[in-house]
Formats: C-alpha cells, sequence, structure tokens
C-alpha cells in the first residue's frame, strides 16, 4: 500500500507540472489540476457534488447519536493576548436507549469563565457547548440532514445570532439572510464572487491518503487589499476520492464593518467509526466584537476519541 502511495504521489507530482486547465461550470471558472484532467475525472459532477455538500454538517449530527471522550480547552484572551479565563476538562457523553447524558471526568477554569449562577460568562464557550456538550437529558435525537436545513426564521435576539453562527459554521460559502452588511457576501459561488475568488481542484495526500483537495481563496491581486465585499477570505477543504465524505477543512473569515467586525480561522479534521464521519479535532481562533457586546478573543480546541 505504502509503495502504490508513494507512486501515484510520484505521479501527481509529474503532472502537477504541466499546465492547468480552467473550465466553465454554470458560466462559473473552475480551475483543475492537471491530474484531475488527465485521469478523466467527471469533474463537472464532481464540483456541483461538492457545492452542495452536506457530508460536512451530517458528521457534527452523528456526533448526536454516538457516544464519545472529549478533552476541551478553551481560553479567553485580553486586548494584549494573554489569557484571561479558561477551561480544561475532560468529559463523557453517553449515548443509551436513544438518549444522550453528559458527565465531566475532569474540569479547571480560571478567571471569569462562570458567572455566580455557573453559566458561561462569554458567548464563544456557549457556542461550544452547543456542539459538543450535552446539558441533561436530551432524546429523540437523529442524524438526518435530508430535508433539514438551518435557519433563523422565526427566531430573534441572541437566539437568532446563535443560529446565524451555526449556519456560518456548518455552511461556509453559502449564503446567510438576515447578517446586516454580509449576509449576501458570503455566498462563494454566485456570478457576483467570481470577481474576487479563484476556484481549485487538486488530488493530493492527506493523512496518508489520496484525496481531492478543493481551494477556494482571494484572487492574489486582492491580497493585501482587504475589500468590503470579501468575507471568506480562504476555505480548503478535502474530500475522500471514492464517498466525496469531507475529510478535513480549513477557513478564515473577517470583515470590519461600523457596528461589528470579526476575524476567525477554524481547522477540523474528520475521522471514521462504524461506517459513519466524525469529527476528530477542532481549532478555533477568534477575535470579534458586536456592539452592546464586549469584545470576545479566544482560542480553543476539542480532542474527540473513544467513540461508542
Amino acid at each position: 500500500m505504502k509503495q502504490f502511495l508513494s507512486i501515484s504521489l510520484l505521479l501527481i507530482s509529474l503532472f502537477s507540472i504541466a499546465q492547468d486547465t480552467t473550465v466553465l461550470i454554470d458560466k462559473q471558472p473552475f480551475t483543475l489540476a492537471e491530474v484531475v484532467v488527465r485521469n478523466n475525472f467527471d469533474y463537472k459532477r464532481l464540483l456541483v457534488t461538492i457545492k452542495d455538500d452536506t457530508t460536512f454538517y451530517k458528521a457534527f449530527r452523528n456526533l448526536r447519536i454516538l457516544g464519545f471522550s472529549s478533552y476541551n480547552d478553551i481560553k479567553m484572551m485580553d486586548k494584549k493576548g494573554a489569557i484571561k479565563a479558561s477551561l480544561s476538562s475532560m468529559t463523557r457523553q453517553n449515548r443509551v436507549e436513544g438518549c444522550r447524558t453528559m458527565d465531566i471526568l475532569e474540569e479547571s477554569t480560571t478567571g471569569d469563565f462562570y458567572d455566580k449562577k455557573g453559566n458561561f460568562n462569554y458567548l464563544t464557550p456557549e457556542l461550544y457547548a452547543g456542539l459538543f456538550f450535552t446539558k441533561g437529558k436530551i432524546c429523540g435525537e437523529n442524524n438526518y440532514v435530508q430535508g433539514r436545513s438551518l435557519s433563523s426564521s422565526g427566531k430573534s435576539g441572541l437566539d437568532k445570532h446563535k443560529e446565524q453562527l451555526k449556519m456560518l459554521f456548518f455552511n461556509p460559502g453559502k449564503k446567510i439572510p438576515g447578517i446586516p452588511f454580509i449576509g449576501d457576501k458570503l455566498d462563494l459561488y454566485d456570478d457576483h464572487a467570481q470577481k474576487y475568488y479563484t476556484y481549485r481542484l487538486d488530488i493530493v495526500e492527506y493523512h496518508k491518503e489520496l484525496a481531492y483537495v478543493f481551494i477556494i481563496e482571494t484572487k492574489e491581486e486582492l491580497k493585501g487589499l482587504k475589500k468590503d465585499q470579501i468575507v471568506v477570505d480562504q476555505m480548503t477543504t478535502w474530500f475522500n476520492i471514492k464517498s466525496l465524505e469531507v475529510l478535513g477543512r480549513n477557513y478564515s473569515l473577517s470583515y470590519k464593518a461600523g457596528v461589528y467586525d470579526f476575524d476567525v480561522s477554524m481547522e477540523i479534521e474528520m475521522t471514521r467509526f462504524n461506517g459513519l464521519t466524525v469529527p476528530s479535532v477542532l481549532r478555533y481562533k477568534g477575535d470579534w466584537d458586536v456592539i452592546f457586546k464586549k469584545r470576545e478573543k479566544a482560542l480553543f480546541t476539542a480532542t474527540l476519541f473513544d467513540f461508542k
């Protein structure tokens, strides 16, 4: 297997010396690496599948039907980058008879991470908890994504903002209604976005296996010149060659407006358990400020393992 992989990577390296090919799909230009073209892949179907991907969202939905352990490391930073509050813990999610609960096996905090009532004092860990923590006993969940769409419709205030942040996290590159100034600018696939982004499909080695990699990034001539039309600075996604499930994703977003600004980057790695794709590592670095809210600058890492 190692010999086959080495030979495959050598061929890819040789092919990549040749000139890339640009194709138009739905009037949108995509750059294909030579290895993709030479192997006669159905790149049109592939790119449409990538654009409509739901496997990334499903991987997190899968956490609702499994047990797992998690190392949780959250740091809230001050303006100078010093830690002002933190949490370090190990938790265990249990899934029994269609219900999930969570045990806190170890936990230590510093600063004002919790308020006097034991609630999170910051929004960032509250959003983290929504992904990886279970409060009380929750039953009747599933991992279906077909027919299920994230929406902030019918919600208001903080609940609406939380839902919009979920949409931004699970569907980067898709339009999100209701976010002032940037909702339409998040769509990386419409005609408007072609002015600002390049799109490239290639085959690379990712964690010792061959994978498609799809890279969307700001055009070279715009780098260093932050335009008010750009929110997603870069997004790289690795896909399983056979199943087209997401293996990993890195992306960075930033924007500055009168009422808010943010600069956020995330790295997500997936693993497989019993035929299901699930997140194994998530790293976040973010600095954001919303009017009437305190600026939050945070780092966190979630490490998930021992799935049951």
